[in-house]
């Protein structure tokens, strides 16, 4: 059975991730490319500044909190990254996330919801496709630009798309599914990492 995480990459206080990563798992959901959705949230998952004394890809970990996160990334067959651009780039929490790992996040696609002013976080995006593409994961051209996010938050903090983003969102799903499904194969040929 095929999963999509959903990872929200901002951890501060008033972040506007949370209500957008929350319509992303609705849409994902009611998309029904993925029969498992779950939204991981990188501020309840709440990892340390990288702390392990070994490279990432020996996968020999030293703290519960990395081998939580080694089986919470293992199990997923496609991520969804919503993320802010913060000073033309993306968040050190995700950066630091991602680190973590290697293995693990192998011959995996990735879509991203890219938010903030007017570049409606394209830089961000761009930014992070250099990263993912290193770790052997394929980020897809489909992807969510919300432009001047605040627009789209409503009185009860609910985020409001209009109709570019859920139709880009869908065109999302659909990639994320049949990019997923043509990757298996490479993906059941990656070492499992050290338990």
């Amino acid at each position: 059975m095929a999963k999509l995480e959903i990872i929200i990459a901002s951890t501060r206080p008033g972040r506007l991730g949370l209500p957008i990563g929350q319509w992303v798992e609705t849409e994902a959901v009611a998309h029904g490319a993925f029969p498992e959705v779950e939204l991981v949230d990188l501020a309840e998952v709440n990892l340390p500044f990288m702390d392990e004394p070994t490279h990432p890809r020996l996968a020999q970990y030293t703290h519960q909190h990395t081998r939580d996160w080694s089986a919470k990334i293992k199990e997923a067959d496609a991520f969804v990254f919503v993320m802010p651009e913060y000073n033309y780039g993306y968040t050190a929490p995700l950066k630091n996330a991602i680190d973590y790992l290697h293995r693990e996040w192998q011959y995996k696609p990735v879509g991203l919801v890219s938010y903030g002013g007017v570049a409606a976080g394209a830089r961000s995006a761009q930014m992070i496709k250099q990263v993912v593409t290193t770790l052997r994961m394929t980020p897809l051209v489909e992807a969510v630009a919300i432009p001047f996010v605040h627009q789209f938050i409503d009185e009860e903090e609910n985020f409001v798309p209009n109709d570019a983003m859920t139709a880009s969102a869908k065109a999302m799903f659909e990639e994320l599914a049949r990019v997923s499904e043509a990757l298996r194969p490479l993906r059941e040929g990656v070492g499992s990492p050290a338990k």
